[in-house]
């Protein structure tokens, strides 16, 4: 037998693939062992001294831990969550089944692939967030203290950022939220990772965290979880606020709570507007600071007291003018109950469908928005749908006043293009990059056929 054994374990609902060699003789472990072993209890130190798992996978096989166990409040892995199910070559497993393996060629090597995929369709939300932050801080401790600590020196000074990590004050814990907010504002506001990398669909609060040290980003409702998993971790208090345009009124809890139920957003989007957007409400010492660090043109707010009062309360309900790329809009801010939030984020990881190609797309975020440019996909398949869109879109920008350029090819060939290609050189790099991937998941969802160019809109004079 070849001692090139490869577990591979899917999860269903988020895509998400990880692969690694077991010891042959694992092949006659049940099922219930084989996940002790190698899933909830893995080896890592040894598998990857013994480059038996990828680093790319390591991340994987961490993620899907939290999908399929529960997390106690320190983190540790508790038993599976109700209603998973495990699907060998097509049937559903028990615990006493054992798995085979199928003999597969990688490169010139022979090796044995026993393919696992988890189905987590019948679990629902269930997730321990305060457990669930808690391990993702520990993978990777050192790299965020490293960040927070990187970040408040850079804006306060070293003498004064020792004072202000001591978090005594309301002062303290306000420069230390500013700080950090910033930041991620500064961050791109970007959709294009999900397309190269990792190509995760939508990243958790940590994860955004780590793209935005790699130097990436994301989109608001990635940036606001990766603000508030960091401050989680030093105990301030936030709950997230929902934002869109043109909703003044009380959010409709309820309906938005039977569409995270049924996922049908068929005739919906006069309530979907209420989350179109999010950021964050902290409260500490007597006192609320309203923190929207989201970027993508929407302004830097950090406001407490009356100003921040008078954009969350009723009476009246005073909006932010935002103009994200072409349309001006007035947000409007709300408090929710925070089950609605939670829900929604972690049905964004993998239960609403194609969740990347929506951001891109149906929430019409293009892959990038810069303060000067935004950078879309056209996707299509014949030249007369081209031609129509193309028609469109220099339409809507000379409403709005705004250049463009449509290109049926994916580059940046036109003076707006290449004026953008001078000054932003990294993002040009990752556009190109997202080009198979994202074509790939658009066929998935459409159909084959289809080919995809560039729109860039200069948002600047």
């Amino acid at each position: 037998m070849t001692e090139n054994v490869i577990l591979q374990l899917t999860d269903v609902v988020t895509t998400r693939r990880c692969a690694l060699r077991i010891d042959p003789i694992d092949l006659d472990l049940t099922l219930d062992l084989l996940l002790d072993k190698y899933l909830k209890h893995p080896p890592l130190d040894m598998l990857r001294q013994e480059r038996r798992i990828a680093a790319d996978s390591e991340e994987t096989l961490t993620a899907i831990q939290d999908v399929v166990y529960i997390s106690s409040d320190s983190g540790s892995l508790m038993d599976m969550f109700e209603g998973i199910e495990f699907l060998h070559d097509g049937r559903f497993l028990d615990a006493p089944d054992t798995l085979y393996a199928e003999p597969v060629t990688i490169g010139e090597k022979d090796a044995l692939v026993v393919d696992l995929q988890i189905d987590r369709n019948g679990v629902g939300y269930d997730r321990n967030w305060t457990g669930f932050h808690r391990r993702r801080w520990d993978r990777h401790s050192d790299v965020f203290s490293g960040f927070v600590a990187e970040n408040v020196e850079m804006r306060f000074g070293a003498e004064r950022a020792n004072r202000i990590g001591e978090l005594e004050t309301a002062d303290d814990k306000a420069n230390f939220i500013h700080a950090l907010a910033l930041r991620i504002w500064e961050a791109e506001f970007e959709n294009y990772s999900r397309f190269r990398g990792r190509k995760l669909v939508f990243k958790s609060g940590d994860e955004t965290a780590l793209n935005i040290i790699d130097g990436h980003g994301g989109i608001c409702s990635e940036k606001v979880q990766a603000l508030k998993f960091l401050t989680d971790h030093y105990g301030l208090e936030s709950e997230y606020v929902l934002s869109g345009p043109a909703t003044p009124d009380p959010v409709p809890e309820e309906r938005l709570r039977q569409l995270l139920d049924t996922l049908d957003f068929r005739y919906s989007k006069r309530f979907m507007r209420y989350w179109q957007h999010l950021a964050l409400l902290y409260k500490f010492e007597g006192m609320e600071l309203l923190v929207d660090a989201t970027n993508g043109n929407v302004p830097f707010l950090f406001v407490s007291g009356g100003e921040a009062d008078g954009i969350l309360e009723y009476n009246p309900k005073r909006p932010v003018p935002v103009r994200m790329a072409v349309k001006e809009e007035d947000f409007y801010y709300h408090r929710i109950s925070q089950d609605i939030v939670e829900d929604m984020i972690f049905a964004m990881e993998g239960w609403i469908p194609y969740v990347d190609l929506v951001q891109v797309f149906d929430n019409e975020l293009g892959l990038c928005i810069t303060k000067d440019y935004m950078v879309a996909p056209v996707v299509f398949r014949t030249e007369k749908t081209f031609d129509t869109m193309r028609r469109e879109y220099i339409r809507a920008c000379e409403e709005a006043g705004l250049d463009c350029e449509v290109s049926d090819e994916w580059g940046f060939m036109g003076p707006i293009g290449e004026a953008f290609a001078m000054e932003e050189p990294g993002k040009v790099e990752h556009i190109m990059e997202s080009y198979d991937h994202l074509l790939d998941r658009y066929d998935e969802a459409h159909g084959p056929g289809h080919e995809a160019g560039l729109v860039v809109i200069r948002l600047s004079g």
